[in-house]
């Protein structure tokens, strides 16, 4: 176990240095390629309930596709983490402009705040068909590094036992953040497929 640990942070640490040296333009410029590839994925253009995550500056930007969500007319999800325990919601969007009422966190992201329970919980009303997943680092095979909160493995958990059952799963990478091979244990959920710009 303690090895498993010191591997996925050895891993974590390198991943950010890359990130870090990324500039912004290339940042942005990966980032429109992912998106693209997404409003052309099949599966995106076939769900109704879509959760995505506000990134990151390390992250893939979601602007995009916070817009395209709801210029489709699709409902939107986006995470409300619990710093001091692994719990996360997804909460429903109610349109673009709605981000900018929310608070923003430590990890200088915005979420709606705790004191928000108007908000609809993708889990207590008719779950999710699509879930837009960060994380650190990936590999082809579905393998997913976090940054070891456990957000996402503990939500897909409870995903498992709605009766819709397990949304698909669609990691947004930089070409940066594909590994060789992430180390993982049981707890660690697969995802289903990772998007980022391939190689000509």
């Amino acid at each position: 176990m303690a090895s498993l640990r010191s591997a996925k942070q050895a891993l974590r640490k390198e991943i950010k240095k890359l990130l870090a040296a990324m500039s912004d333009h290339e940042k942005l410029r990966q980032s429109q390629v992912v998106s693209r590839k997404l409003f052309q994925h099949p599966k995106y253009l076939s769900s109704q309930r879509i959760a995505v995550f506000l990134n990151m500056h390390d992250e893939v930007n979601t602007e995009d596709i916070l817009q395209d969500i709801f210029k489709r007319g699709k409902v939107c999800f986006i995470p409300r983490y619990f710093t001091n325990s692994s719990h996360m919601d997804m909460l429903r969007l109610n349109d673009p402009e709605d981000i900018n009422t929310l608070s923003v966190t430590s990890w200088n992201i915005r979420q709606p705040g705790e004191e928000d329970t108007e908000r609809e919980e993708a889990l207590t009303t008719g779950g999710l068909d699509l879930i837009l997943m960060p994380g650190l680092g990936f590999d082809k095979n579905g393998n997913r590094l976090g940054r070891g909160k456990g957000f996402y493995d503990t939500y897909l958990e409870c995903c498992r036992r709605h009766p819709k059952g397990k949304p698909y799963t669609i990691a947004l990478a930089f070409k940066e953040q594909l590994c060789t091979q992430v180390p993982v244990d049981d707890h660690d959920i697969l995802i289903d497929e990772v998007l980022y710009e391939e190689e000509e």
